[in-house]
């Protein structure tokens, strides 16, 4: 894979986040009953972002919890008896039952990830509503899933990759596209 183009450095992936916490609050007319659920990996450091933003913006905390969905992927069975899912579980330290939660995650293509983040979800509490916040839009779409919230929509070529950078863990924050 070569690196065709940054769409987003760390100055915009900033202004991104801003504006979307912005959103959300709008959105729910503040942030009561809300809960922000990141959806492993990178969607977890999206949403601790967030949180503090909406600290910064609402004077108050938002609760914040990590979503697992490897065992809810329907890709399992593509993988080989050397592939074993790294399973590193869920973190929610708080009832969802009847709150708003916002699945938190990095690219939103198939809508795969989200089916399988709202198994997950099920299978842990009912909440009364579920809204998605992406910091990239990438188009494609094989299930009816929409985003809530996006911090850019980048469309691309299905020969292209949409790669995101996270300081947590990749040392940078960027987006690029890249060529296969």
């Amino acid at each position: 894979m070569t690196q065709k183009a940054v769409v987003l450095d760390e100055q915009a992936i900033r202004r991104a986040l801003t504006r979307i916490a912005h959103e959300i609050i709008e959105k729910n007319k503040g942030i009561e009953g809300c809960i922000l659920v990141g959806i492993r990996t990178r969607g977890i450091y999206l949403a601790s972002r967030l949180a503090e933003r909406i600290q910064q913006i609402e004077g108050k905390e938002i609760a914040v919890g990590e979503l697992d969905i490897t065992l809810y992927r329907d890709d399992l069975s593509k993988k080989t008896a050397d592939q074993e899912p790294l399973v590193k579980g869920s973190d929610i330290p708080y009832d969802i039952s009847n709150q708003k939660v916002i699945l938190v995650d990095d690219v939103l293509y198939t809508g795969r990830t989200v089916r399988a983040a709202l198994d997950a979800l099920v299978d842990i509490g009912r909440p009364s509503a579920v809204q998605l916040a992406v910091l990239v839009d990438r188009g494609h779409r094989e299930l009816p899933v929409k985003a809530d919230y996006v911090g850019k929509n980048i469309p691309t070529s299905s020969s292209e990759k949409i790669v995101v950078q996270l300081t947590e863990v990749d040392k940078q924050d960027q987006v690029s596209i890249y060529e296969k």
